[in-house]
């Protein structure tokens, strides 16, 4: 199976190839980066017509190079990826996020306490409404942990960790934790240490969910 990761953030990629090779190490994979759509989201403030359209042309491109499945890795684009899931239907097009929800909600129920910790802040608006579709009756407790982005554009792994742990503190009376950035898997064991709650991560679960799309559409 060939699988197209789409980044809009550097930081994703290694993340989510880690996770390929834990969890689906046969896969083949084709990574498409486009780091000016982070800078460009976070300057204007908002999603616009136009970054859906360059969603659409990357999307339209990993099928024209033979993608199997598409996933795309930043949290901050849900409904521009969305279009691409419209656009390239029945190729299993998944949102960074939606595993994780699907887990979370299996895992503390539909009136879980969720942990939202993220570290890009725009993830914290445009995700929330994910969760209000999915688990309506759930309580959603965002966390923002700017300062672990920051070290983690620096290079300073052990800070942005450290500053992960920190966040969390604040995330202790929750049910579970999703860590909303691919970059923030590297800090799920620190999290979890910080809050003794279960911690999920976007990379495992996205891998997790498009391996059995997959599978279930070639055995159709």
């Amino acid at each position: 199976m060939r699988i197209a990761l789409i980044h809009a953030l550097k930081h994703s990629i290694v993340p989510i190839e880690e996770a390929f090779s834990r969890l689906w190490p046969e896969a083949r994979l084709a990574n498409l980066l486009d780091d000016s759509l982070s800078a460009d989201l976070a300057r204007a403030g908002r999603l616009t017509p136009a970054m859906t359209e360059r969603f659409l042309t990357l999307s339209r491109y990993a099928r024209q190079c033979g993608a199997d499945g598409i996933l795309f890795t930043c949290s901050a684009f849900g409904p521009c990826i969305e279009a691409c899931a419209r656009d390239l239907a029945p190729i299993p097009v998944l949102k960074p996020n939606e595993a994780m929800i699907e887990e979370a909600l299996a895992l503390a129920g539909p009136t879980a306490r969720i942990g939202l910790m993220a570290t890009f802040a725009p993830t914290l608006s445009s995700m929330p409404p994910e969760f209000a579709v999915a688990a309506p009756n759930a309580t959603l407790v965002p966390c923002l942990a700017s300062a672990a982005l920051t070290a983690l554009d620096r290079g300073d792994f052990a800070e942005h960790d450290r500053q992960a742990a920190i966040a969390a503190e604040a995330l202790k009376d929750c049910d579970v934790i999703a860590l909303a950035q691919f970059s923030l898997a590297r800090a799920a064991s620190v999290v979890a240490e910080a809050t003794g709650k279960p911690v999920l991560t976007t990379p495992d679960s996205a891998v997790r969910k498009l391996q059995r799309l997959l599978i279930q559409k070639k055995a159709a």
